[in-house]
């Protein structure tokens, strides 16, 4: 029944891209974002939805979290639409469609040879951030978790090795042993650290324990290095805005818990800037 149910989810993917790909990027992105609006309410997410943004913001009122959710289906449709038009952002002349913010920072860690981790959250299209680290000339290796469906899978996988980034290391023990290899060799690595991970540690997140993953945080106490927070807000149609931080450091007697806390706070902060712009359809308090 599962591979009956992926075939025909892949179908009916498969049918929109090729929809959109006659549309162009601007008109699909658009359309994308109307689709998803409208179907995304009746998935079975919604309950979760609802009590993740109650975690998040316990007075929170319901006029408010209607538009959080109405925002959030928009923006998951547009970046649904965009994956077939990776091929356009990763070519797009500077600023033009991600305008950037912090270069400075790439630029040293470019002229610094020392690799650095890279963390985020899926906010907006997030898949611009790495895409956008790389075409600046950073080294750089991307943890990913694949998708369920594979009957998509392996379309994903191509584009995000052609156009986002080459480097594209499956979460997992032996997807760990691969980061370290790739980080010794000078490869700074991205990941996104918003997600439940069964491996992970419990930490605040919200005022309430999460499974987080640790592997900034091993990394920091093995290598010493800098963790450098990054995002990314839309700002209208197919526009974004993209910002790298000043790096992150931590005194030497900091342990894994006390850093990963620390992260976790760091981005509450940044969802707090538009919660309409995260994906509140994880089950990360489960």
């Amino acid at each position: 029944m599962k591979n009956l149910n992926y075939f025909f989810q892949s179908f009916f993917i498969y049918f929109l891209f090729l929809i959109f790909k006659i549309l162009g990027l601007k008109l699909s992105s658009n359309l994308g974002g109307k689709i998803i609006s409208f179907i995304g309410p009746f998935f079975r997410s919604k309950s979760r939805i609802n009590s993740n943004l109650k975690i998040a913001f316990p007075d929170i009122k319901d006029k408010e979290m209607d538009k959080i959710i109405n925002d959030m289906w928009n923006n998951y449709g547009k970046l649904f639409a965009e994956y077939i038009f990776m091929k356009n952002f990763r070519m797009s002349e500077k600023n033009k469609l991600v305008e950037i913010e912090g270069e400075e920072v790439i630029k040293k860690i470019k002229n610094s040879g020392k690799p650095v981790i890279f963390v985020s959250g899926h906010f907006s299209n997030f898949e611009l951030m790495a895409m956008h680290i790389e075409k600046s000339g950073v080294k750089l290796a991307t943890i990913y978790r694949p998708l369920n469906n594979y009957f998509i899978n392996p379309f994903m996988e191509k584009i995000r090795k052609k156009y986002i980034c080459k480097h594209q290391i499956k979460k997992g023990i032996s997807g760990l042993k691969e980061t370290l290899s790739l980080f010794k060799q000078g490869y700074s690595v991205a990941l996104m650290i918003d997600q439940r991970v069964s491996e992970g540690i419990r930490c605040k997140f919200f005022e309430k324990d999460a499974l987080t993953t640790s592997i900034p945080a091993q990394f920091i106490k093995r290598f010493n290095c800098d963790v450098v927070p990054v995002y990314i807000e839309r700002l209208s149609g197919i526009r974004f805005k993209m910002t790298i931080f000043e790096p992150l450091r931590f005194e030497e007697k900091s342990n894994e818990k006390f850093i990963t806390e620390e992260l976790n706070l760091y981005l509450e902060n940044l969802i707090k800037r538009r919660p309409g712009h995260w994906i509140w359809t994880h089950g990360r308090w489960k």
